[in-house]
């Protein structure tokens, strides 16, 4: 018996919905001994940072030490840790026991709810090879603890999940064979963040920049995902009011943004936070801070061309036509210490390449030392998450656009140009 994993992604209502459309659920059950723990572990060792392996025993018997009951603690906990981590933008390994007459409503719901692609896997070991593989361990402290009559106890026929929601993996599946398959069928590969395709720029040498205002940029087609903004004040982030408007547009930045955004703190060092400064841009805003900058530039430079005023523009202010900010899929960044106060970075957020000579940059060379180890700690957890710097301006990250795309060699891009409700 087999069923067919979830495999597309899918709109969830908004009052149950967990993860993102390109994270991935992998629920793994089976007997004790049955290899569940050794598959978890190859699917990390194939993916890398970026999978949570939230396992059954660790939450049951090592964090609260509960028998495992209908009704206990550890099923509602191991529930909210994988949608925690789930909206936090990484993919997560589900693994345990997990009787299917006490876990499979935390599991089934779970399964339900996540936008992305879910596939749950039951490892069908026979009693004989359970006994065979449990006498193998070298752990004899383990084996003293528990014999052949516990895991006879414990053992269950093809205990499976209501629904047909479970594939079967046969006893003489071997583990490179059961990670390899798991991998192809819930497309963890293809879900792997890709890397930007091109080295980090000389320091400071902004000829080496691919800018807003590169065709190439607008000739990525966008397929609008459909994810609604959310206000990031409702979410316990730090949230600085120079840019603050009327409407509260700036607070505001797609769902898996701010997915995105919830990882990157989760990998800044203890006492540094981020500070959120300005995430989508109405149109409109974005026109006129374009075209205010560029009557500046056009002010100071009676010699430049048009092309050159519009490309000279686009190192500081988006074109309004791809403007990552527009789309919501942009957001302005800095760190402070866990006072709240800001940290040296080198120059203010927003400073102009005029203003700051070229230190807004992210890799200008006129920085002290103090600054550059913070711009590395920002950059490493912006880009930890999945974001995409713009290298004229080290507080300005993307996810999902047209520029994210571009540098992600990626088809299309998620997010367009969107309005406030």
């Amino acid at each position: 018996m087999t069923a067919t994993p979830t495999s597309a992604p899918r709109h969830v209502p908004a009052a149950t919905a967990t993860g993102r459309p390109d994270t991935r659920l992998v629920v793994i059950r089976g007997n004790s001994a049955s290899g569940k723990s050794s598959v978890a572990q190859g699917l990390r060792d194939h993916y890398g940072r970026g999978i949570a392996i939230v396992g059954q025993d660790v939450i049951r018997r090592n964090v609260l030490r509960e028998h495992d009951t209908t009704g206990g603690t550890n099923i509602t906990l191991l529930g909210r840790i994988a949608r925690h981590a789930l909206d936090a933008g990484f993919h997560v390994v589900l693994e345990g026991i997990l009787y299917a007459d006490r876990y499979s409503h935390m599991i089934t719901s779970l399964v339900r709810d996540h936008r992305g692609i879910s596939a749950c896997y039951y490892l069908d070991v026979p009693l004989d090879a359970t006994l065979a593989r449990h006498a193998s361990k070298a752990d004899a402290a383990y084996l003293e603890q528990v014999t052949d009559r516990h895991l006879t106890s414990w053992y269950r026929v093809l205990d499976l999940l209501p629904g047909q929601l479970e594939t079967v993996v046969p006893a003489d599946s071997a583990l490179e064979d059961t990670v390899a398959r798991i991998v192809r069928e819930s497309d963890l590969t293809a879900a792997t963040p890709a890397q930007p395709p091109q080295a980090k720029p000389p320091q400071g040498d902004s000829m080496h920049l691919v800018l807003m205002s590169d065709p190439h940029v607008a000739a990525i087609p966008v397929r609008e995902c459909g994810e609604p903004l959310v206000d990031v004040r409702d979410n316990d982030f730090r949230v600085d009011p120079r840019k603050q408007d009327p409407q509260g547009a700036f607070a505001h930045v797609r769902e898996g943004v701010l997915a995105r955004l919830t990882q990157a703190r989760s990998l800044l060092p203890a006492g540094i936070d981020l500070l959120f400064i300005e995430g989508y841009r109405p149109l409109a805003l974005q026109q006129r801070y374009f075209t205010q900058y560029r009557d500046q530039l056009a002010a100071a430079h009676h010699d430049w061309t048009p092309k050159q005023l519009h490309e000279a523009t686009s190192q500081y202010v988006s074109p309004p036509d791809i403007a990552p900010h527009s789309a919501g899929a942009a957001v302005d960044v800095t760190l402070v210490d866990q006072d709240g106060h800001e940290l040296d970075l080198g120059t203010r957020v927003n400073a102009s390449p005029e203003e700051s000579d070229g230190a807004c940059f992210t890799h200008a060379p006129n920085l002290s030392d103090h600054a550059q180890r913070h711009r590395t700690v920002l950059l490493n957890a912006m880009e930890g998450a999945g974001f995409t710097n713009y290298g004229t301006e080290f507080w300005h990250f993307s996810a999902g656009d047209r520029y994210d795309a571009l540098m992600r060699q990626e088809p299309h891009a998620r997010y367009g140009p969107i309005e406030l409700p």
